[in-house]
């Protein structure tokens, strides 16, 4: 669930405080919802997992508003019959993605190695790489949601927020898939596709996120100006770019291009190179 707070990044830019967090905020964003990875509400949360501070509230709303890029504000509702549990439900293939208890197959062993790491940069490397996170949603009243990339782009729009822009101002951006990884700034980084959310594009192809922070990935995709794959050349860029085009929550969007290259690059011989779309992921 998001924290407490109402702010957001244009009420911090009005001249909301920071909060103060026991441990460097561009760490504390990263160990906000370790819970989840634990199978915990918020309200049964430890304050202590591997020995570190977590679960402390973000500061600046970054939290709130990275949240309210994958899914409604207000009361939640359940979105999916018989599904109330932390695992991820696939965009892809409609399936639960975690087998078993939440503490299996080492899943609780890599939880604490992501959680103890102590340098921020190498935090934020260490949840675009992550596998475990990928495998939880955000809420599990939404559960194609995913708590990996909702953490990244909470620190992103934290990292942003702390350097002074305001949401408004916040755009996405398409980065060299082979060069280096912004810190805290790049929100997917794949062998064939890099996203980074910034208030410096540069001349890098960029689409501006909107003036509030919403459900939008399928209409702030629509407007960069070029897109990290040859949708002309080959007809599963066609295939990923229809979808990315339908789907609005962030989180799931992220998540969706992570599975969907996955899926074709390891198993696109068995499957005879075709991609199937999933469900019905317009609303997701």
């Amino acid at each position: 669930m998001p924290d407490s707070s109402t702010a957001t990044g244009a009420g911090r830019a009005s001249g909301d405080s920071e909060a103060v967090t026991d441990v460097a905020p561009m760490l504390a964003v990263y160990r906000h919802d370790v819970h989840k990875l634990r199978g915990r509400s918020h309200t049964a949360a430890s304050e202590r997992v591997a020995g570190v501070r977590v679960n402390e509230t973000v500061p600046l709303g970054a939290d709130r508003d990275a949240a309210l890029l994958s899914r409604p504000d207000g009361e939640p509702e359940q979105t999916l019959d018989a599904h109330a549990s932390p695992g991820r439900v696939s965009l892809l293939t409609g399936d639960v993605v975690m087998t078993g208890s939440v503490g299996a197959d080492g899943r609780d062993a890599a939880v604490r190695e992501v959680v103890q790491v102590e340098n921020p940069v190498a935090m934020h490397e260490a949840w675009v790489a992550s596998d475990v996170a990928a495998l939880f949603n955000e809420s599990v009243f939404y559960p194609y949601t995913s708590l990996k990339y909702h953490t990244l782009l909470a620190a992103a729009l934290l990292d942003n927020y702390r350097a002074g822009f305001g949401f408004e101002e916040l755009f996405v951006a398409v980065e060299e898939p082979d060069g280096p990884v912004t810190p805290h700034r790049t929100v997917l980084s794949l062998p064939r596709v890099r996203l980074c959310v910034t208030g410096e594009p540069g001349d890098r192809p960029a689409a501006r996120l909107g003036d509030e922070p919403t459900r939008c990935f399928a209409d702030v995709w629509s407007h960069l100006p070029a897109h990290p794959f040859d949708v002309d050349g080959e007809r599963r860029w066609r295939v990923l770019d229809a979808q990315l085009r339908r789907i609005r929550s962030w989180s799931a969007a992220l998540q969706y291009i992570e599975e969907f290259l996955s899926a074709y690059d390891i198993g696109s011989r068995d499957r005879g190179g075709r991609v199937d779309s999933g469900g019905d992921d317009r609303d997701a």
